[in-house]
């Protein structure tokens, strides 16, 4: 068992491929992927995760307020907040954006992106993750960009062969759209997370730490996976195999909270993003997350947040 992709899974992502762009220097674009591109593969997406695939050549990856990163072809860089970024050949270039240059497909196919001077070649192939649940608290810590090269990893053979299938697909023009690609983008974003959080200091807690271990990784994949269920830390603890005190222990030194601590905020979080995007009673909400009264909900969320739940959705419907 993988902990870390039993966790991603529980996000309930969808993934495709969207857009295959050569470019040929010099040249620069600004990109940030929105929801329309999405729509063909999910009704609603609001959380989305973009990425590039460099096929051939190299370019710079520029995000305001952070250095700039170099990718050469056989890596893929990752946007875990989708932020909007730059691409080019080389630093200095006024950037175009890269909607005033797509050319829609005509067949509901890829649309693509020829750019530039007609100097070196770069291609690369861009793609997304996305989900209609606005929050994760695993990635909203990670960093604005993930660097991964898929030719060394445990995933690479897996990988590969999902971008050389991905290559066929869009060299027949078509939309790389199957179970094979989300599970594709998938498995780009677990081992991007995957070497990124070896990065992350031994004493540092937190969620990457938690994931890391197979225990509290599982225990933090059930919590999220059903969030609703009657969790004690007795019962998290027969989940993983281990006692409830060394459960507790070694949840509590990696996440930085005990499991329960951590249930009722994710229930909590859940709860007013619910709030927010539908009308649900909050009765309803209550259910929904685990709690067996409204009345024992309304005072836990106002413990948390300062305002009884009927309050916050009055004060936040509109923004």
């Amino acid at each position: 068992m993988d902990p870390l992709a039993e966790v991603l899974r529980s996000v309930r992502l969808a993934g495709g491929v969207f857009l295959s762009a050569h470019f040929t220097a010099p040249w620069c674009i600004g990109v940030r992927i929105e929801p329309a591109d999405c729509v063909r593969f999910l009704r609603k997406p609001t959380q989305i995760i973009s990425y590039h695939v460099v096929t051939e050549g190299r370019l710079l990856v520029a995000l305001e307020g952070e250095p700039m990163i170099e990718v050469d072809a056989g890596e893929i860089v990752i946007f875990p907040q989708n932020a909007a970024h730059t691409l080019a050949n080389e630093p200095g270039i006024e950037p175009v954006s890269a909607n005033l240059l797509i050319q829609q497909s005509s067949d509901g196919g890829l649309n693509r992106i020829s750019h530039g001077g007609g100097g070196a070649p770069t291609h690369i192939v861009c793609g997304f993750l996305a989900s209609e649940e606005n929050y994760h608290p695993l990635l909203s810590t990670l960093p604005k960009a993930l660097k991964v090269d898929v030719r060394r990893g445990a995933s690479r053979e897996w990988i590969e062969a999902s971008v050389r299938f991905a290559a066929g697909e869009l060299a027949d023009g078509k939309l790389a759209s199957s179970g094979v690609m989300s599970r594709l983008s998938e498995s780009l974003l677990t081992e991007a997370i995957r070497e990124y959080s070896s990065t992350v200091a031994d004493e540092e807690v937190g969620w990457l730490k938690g994931v890391k271990d197979p225990q509290i990784g599982r225990a933090l994949a059930l919590i999220h996976h059903r969030v609703s269920a009657p969790w004690s830390a007795e019962t998290l603890a027969r989940e993983v195999a281990l006692s409830r005190s060394a459960f507790v222990e070694r949840f509590t030194s990696l996440v930085g909270m005990p499991p329960i601590r951590y249930l009722t905020v994710w229930r909590l979080q859940t709860a007013k993003l619910k709030l927010r995007e539908t009308r649900k009673t909050i009765a309803q909400l209550a259910d929904f997350v685990g709690y067996k009264s409204e009345e024992a909900f309304s005072r836990a969320f106002k413990r948390e947040f300062g305002l009884s739940p009927a309050r916050w959705r009055d004060q936040h419907s509109t923004e």
